[in-house]
């Protein structure tokens, strides 16, 4: 009765051979981030919404494999997804 656990909750267990190809992702975006910062000049005013979106890929990537949320219930993805709505409402 002290078990604060849901006993239908499946655990789901990812294989290594996932963290390591969404780790090869995130180094690649880390990559092209990089390269992205060389362009700068030649991107113009395109130079912040690309980094923006490099970084929007990595963070969803770290939230759905890292952060186990992909197996997650519908509302944590829900209250995630909210807290980078009014983020975002913030910035503008």
């Amino acid at each position: 009765m002290g078990n604060n656990h849901d006993e239908n909750h499946a655990h789901h267990i990812t294989p290594l051979e996932t963290y390591l190809k969404v780790a090869g992702a995130l180094f690649a975006l880390t990559f092209l981030t990089v390269i992205a910062h060389h362009f700068n000049n030649q991107l113009g005013v395109l130079a912040a919404p690309i980094a923006f979106l490099i970084a929007t890929v990595k963070a969803v990537l770290v939230m759905l494999w890292f952060m186990h949320l992909k197996y997650d219930s519908v509302i944590n993805r829900v209250i995630f997804g909210a807290g980078f709505f009014f983020l975002a409402l913030l910035f503008f």
